[in-house]
């Protein structure tokens, strides 16, 4: 009894040494999972393309030497009433290229719903100018959802962690 005790203390030690992925869904894909999914949305008499800042890694002490970074998109509907419609969210690097792209059919995001996704910190792909764009809708013109960064890393007893805001790039 006295070892099945240990054995049951011991475990969750054992099993938080296991790295998961938290952008996997049951297949094993990597996807932004959401409540509804549409394969087209037309007619949203809103529509907005929101820029991202991403850093997965940044310049520590010297330009020769960086530090990565866990970033986090976190894309959240202010409204405590209507949806919104996120129909594209594609990762860009530092030189503009298009890392991935994440969406094939358009999420709607519930009043007051998030998503999120997280660049794991040993994916460098980014680049200290990576980006999200997101191309969003509304049936309604004042639903005003919040488009966030949040960057964090841990090097020793040192901490860093910072956020950044989306801003809207649509001329219309």
């Amino acid at each position: 009894m006295k070892k099945l005790t240990y054995l049951l203390f011991l475990l969750p030690f054992f099993t938080s040494c296991f790295k998961s992925n938290p952008n996997l869904n049951e297949e094993g894909e990597d996807i932004i999972e959401a409540k509804e999914m549409y394969s087209d949305v037309k007619d949203l008499p809103f529509r907005d393309t929101v820029y991202v800042p991403i850093y997965s890694d940044i310049y520590s002490e010297t330009k020769d030497y960086r530090m990565n970074l866990t970033a986090t998109l976190s894309v959240r509907n202010t409204s405590l009433f209507d949806p919104i419609y996120i129909q594209a969210i594609d990762y860009y690097d530092t030189d503009g290229a298009l890392v991935h792209h994440y969406l094939e059919k358009t999420i709607l995001l519930r009043a007051m719903q998030s998503i999120e996704y997280v660049i794991e910190e040993d994916d460098v792909k980014g680049g200290t100018g990576a980006n999200f764009i997101v191309n969003w809708g509304a049936l309604k013109n004042d639903v005003k959802p919040i488009f966030q960064g949040v960057m964090i890393s841990t090097s020793g007893q040192q901490g860093l962690s910072f956020v950044t805001e989306g801003v809207s790039i649509s001329r219309n």
